[in-house]
């Protein structure tokens, strides 16, 4: 992946390309939230979330920009899939804690 991610967000992009959807869990806290497509997702919510995305869309992502503000991390990625208008270009803003995903929030 270019360019260099933090450790959390590679894995997080790493398990996304590969499908790997059971290696999700370890890489959110137990309290966090994801919101996507007008949807907020917490706890196992996130899990199921994710594997539904996986199965339906078969998503993979090129990481294109990188820019971390203050305890955010903006990551711009071109998501191709099985989907209606793919490739689509999304934003990612990460919150890392320590060495996990406290928030997620997906948008155009």
């Amino acid at each position: 992946m270019n360019p260099e991610l933090p450790p959390p967000i590679d894995r997080f992009f790493r398990a996304h390309n590969t499908g790997h959807t059971e290696d999700f869990n370890a890489l959110f806290t137990a309290d966090a939230i994801v919101s996507d497509e007008a949807h907020e997702y917490r706890g196992a919510a996130i899990k199921e979330w994710i594997d539904n995305a996986v199965e339906q869309y078969k998503p993979h992502a090129e990481v294109i920009t990188l820019a971390p503000t203050g305890d955010k991390t903006i990551v711009t990625a071109l998501i191709s899939g099985t989907f209606p208008g793919s490739p689509i270009q999304l934003r990612y803003q990460f919150t890392v804690e320590g060495e996990k995903i406290g928030a997620l929030s997906i948008g155009v």
